[in-house]
C-alpha cells in the first residue's frame, strides 16, 4: 500500500444529539416503546457528535429518497478520497491499472465503477470491477481481489474504493431490529493506492501479507442473521438478528483457525497445542495473538461487536482503544470503517516498522474476511483524524450529550417531546 484517504464530511453534515433527536422524533410509524428503544440505543452506542449523515436524511427528505440523492451522497466519498489520493501520491489517473469499487446497497447503470473511470479520464484498457452486496466486509474482498491480479499483471498500480450509500436506506418503519442500523451506521469511506511494482516499494507504507476469507452461507441461519428485506408495512431496511452475535463468533474462530498457524512462532502454536490435548473442543481463545500481531484493526461495527471479538481474543482497552474511538468519531462506516480505526493507529504514532497488523472484519452473508500488514516504516500522518486526535482516548470519547440528555428519560419526559399523528 502506497497511501490511503478517509473521507471526512462536511460541517453541515454533522450529526449531534439535537439533530439525531429530530430525526428520530419525525418518523410517525413508531410508537412511544419505538422512541424510547432508538434514543436509548442511540445514548448507549458508543457514537458520538460529530459523525457524518446524508444530506438527505439531515434535510429531512429520507421518506423520499431519488436517484440524483445517492449518486451526489456517493460522488461526494469517492471523489473526495480519490482526488487527495492523486494529490498527495502524484500519481497520475491515468496510471491505473486496476480499479475495485464496492458499495453494498447501491448498484446503478452504469456501475460506479464506470463512473470513477469516466470521472478521471482513465485508459481504455484498465481492469474494472464492481462489487456490491458484499457487506461491511467488502474492504478485504476487494484487496483480496487486487492481491490476486497482482500475480497475472505485473509493475501494476490498484485503486480500491470502499464507501456505502446510505441516504436511499434509511429505514423509515418501527421494526426494534431493523432500526438499529439507523443508530449505528454514518456516511464514511476510503480510497486506496497499491501496487507490486518493486520500483515504488521504498515508497509503501503497508505490505500485505495474508488474506483469509470465511463464507457461512450455506447455513440458513447464517445467511439470514445480517440481511436486507422489507417489513410488514413494505419499508426496506437492513435486519439484525439476535442470532448475529453467535454467527459472527462462528465465523471469526473458522477464519483465525486457518490465519493464526500462518503468523504465530511455532512455540505458541506448539503451546496451543498441549495446552488442547483432552479437550473436547478447541477454540482459538486459548490462542495467545500477541505473540504474532502487536496491532488490532477492528471494524467499528458497534459497541458489542467490538467488545465481543476483545473478549473472545483477550485483548486489552488498548488495542481495543482505536476502533472504539473510531466507532465514536465517524460511526459504523461499513466497509470503510477499517481504515479509520488504521487512521487512528497511525495519528497516534502507533504504527513502527515492523509490526503486524491484523484486520478482523464482519458482514453480511455471513462473512469473517481478515488479513494481515506488516508496517514497512514508521508511519505518523494525522490524516482524517487530524483536527480531533488530541480529544482522544477518554473513557467515552469526548462528552456524549445523547447519555446526559436522552439516556434516562421517562415516559412522561418523551412524551413531550414527540407529537403522535
Amino acid at each position: 500500500m502506497l497511501h490511503y484517504e478517509c473521507y471526512k464530511g462536511a460541517e453541515d453534515r454533522k450529526l449531534d444529539t439535537e439533530s439525531c433527536a429530530k430525526i428520530v422524533l419525525r418518523n410517525k410509524n413508531l410508537g412511544l416503546e419505538q422512541y424510547r428503544f432508538l434514543l436509548q440505543t442511540i445514548s448507549n452506542s458508543g457514537i458520538g457528535e460529530e459523525t457524518y449523515g446524508p444530506k438527505n436524511v439531515i434535510e429531512g427528505q429520507e421518506q423520499s429518497p431519488s436517484l440524483e440523492d445517492a449518486l451526489s451522497e456517493v460522488d461526494d466519498i469517492m471523489f473526495n478520497t480519490l482526488d487527495k489520493l492523486f494529490e498527495r501520491t502524484g500519481v497520475s489517473p491515468s496510471e491505473i491499472d486496476i480499479l475495485v469499487v464496492n458499495v453494498s446497497l447501491f448498484s446503478p447503470q452504469p456501475s460506479l465503477t464506470a463512473r470513477v473511470v469516466n470521472r478521471y479520464k482513465m485508459r481504455e484498457d484498465i481492469k474494472a470491477f464492481n462489487l456490491a452486496g458484499m457487506g461491511c466486509s467488502a474492504s478485504v474482498v476487494a484487496l483480496d481481489l487486487v492481491w490476486q491480479l497482482f500475480k497475472s499483471h505485473k509493475k501494476a498500480l490498484a485503486l480500491v474504493v470502499s464507501t456505502e450509500s446510505m441516504g436511499p436506506n434509511w429505514y423509515r418503519g418501527k421494526e426494534k431490529s431493523m432500526i438499529l442500523s439507523n443508530c449505528l451506521f454514518r456516511s464514511g469511506g476510503c480510497s486506496m493506492l497499491l501496487t507490486n511494482n518493486e520500483a515504488l516499494k521504498h515508497r509503501a507504507i503497508l505490505k500485505l501479507s495474508h488474506v483469509v476469507r470465511t463464507h457461512l452461507g450455506a447455513n440458513d441461519e447464517a445467511y439470514g442473521c445480517c440481511i436486507q428485506l422489507e417489513d410488514d408495512l413494505g419499508y426496506a431496511g437492513f435486519l439484525l438478528t439476535r442470532n448475529l452475535t453467535r454467527n459472527a463468533a462462528k465465523a471469526l474462530s473458522m477464519n483465525l483457525k486457518v490465519l493464526m498457524p500462518k503468523v504465530l512462532p511455532l512455540r505458541e502454536l506448539l503451546r496451543y497445542i498441549f495446552t488442547s490435548l483432552g479437550r473436547k473442543r478447541s477454540t482459538v481463545a486459548g490462542l495467545n495473538f500477541k505473540a504474532g500481531i502487536e496491532h488490532f484493526c477492528i471494524h467499528p461495527g458497534g459497541k458489542a461487536v467490538i467488545d465481543g471479538i476483545g473478549k473472545s481474543l483477550k485483548l486489552t482497552d488498548y488495542d481495543l482503544e482505536p476502533a472504539r474511538m473510531a466507532l465514536h468519531r465517524f460511526g459504523n462506516t461499513s466497509s470503510g470503517g477499517l481504515w479509520y480505526v488504521l487512521g487512528y493507529m497511525e495519528a497516534k504514532k502507533r504504527l513502527k516498522k515492523g509490526d503486524r497488523i491484523l484486520m478482523i472484519s464482519l458482514g453480511a452473508g455471513f462473512k469473517c474476511n481478515n488479513c494481515v500488514w506488516e508496517v514497512v516504516r514508521d508511519l505518523n500522518d494525522l490524516n482524517v483524524w487530524k483536527d480531533s486526535i488530541d480529544h482522544y482516548p477518554s473513557q467515552e470519547g469526548p462528552a456524549n450529550s445523547f447519555l446526559e440528555k436522552y439516556g434516562w428519560i421517562n415516559d412522561e419526559q418523551l412524551m413531550s417531546f414527540v407529537q403522535f399523528p
